[in-house]
């Protein structure tokens, strides 16, 4: 049983479909948990289009990074404090590359040290060659990220 079994919803079904369809770029989301229970949130990786604006900041693509898009990120938030909902779930892709928190998630999960959203669960899908191939979540906990296993059921495509 992971550390974390009860944070998040069993069936990521939603999830996966989504992620599967972003390929070739990452994909990205959120899960929030509210009175009505779980909810899923997809967002637009707004990675490439940041780049354009600040290579030096944004020095990858959207097929290896994901970057919420601000307005988006902010509409979701503000529509979750209306539900009176909280972030459970920030979720992501990587394409043709294992499920791992990478450091560069690492840094901007916790840039300087500390989680940003203490509470919130990271999840990471491996999507090779547009299907999922692994998942696996990460959390802060005992001064750092922790990966566990997380037990999920996918409908059957």
């Amino acid at each position: 049983m992971s550390l974390w079994a009860d944070s998040l919803p069993v069936d990521l079904s939603p999830i996966v479909e989504a992620l599967e369809a972003a390929y070739p770029d990452e994909g990205c989301g959120l899960i929030l948990r509210g009175p009505g229970g779980f909810r899923f949130e997809a967002m637009d990786n707004a990675y490439d289009r940041l780049r354009a604006a600040d290579p030096v900041a944004f020095p990858r693509t959207a097929r290896t990074a994901y970057a919420f898009d601000p307005v988006q990120w902010l509409k979701a938030l503000r529509e979750a404090d209306r539900r009176d909902e909280t972030v459970a779930c920030i979720y992501h892709s990587h394409c043709d590359s294992p499920a791992g928190f990478s450091a560069e998630d690492r840094l901007w999960a916790a840039p300087d040290g500390a989680p940003l959203m203490p509470g919130t669960l990271y999840l990471v899908l491996a999507i090779e060659q547009g299907r999922v191939a692994g998942i696996r979540v990460f959390g802060w906990a005992h001064g750092n990220f922790q990966e566990a296993d997380f037990p999920v059921t996918l409908k059957a495509t």
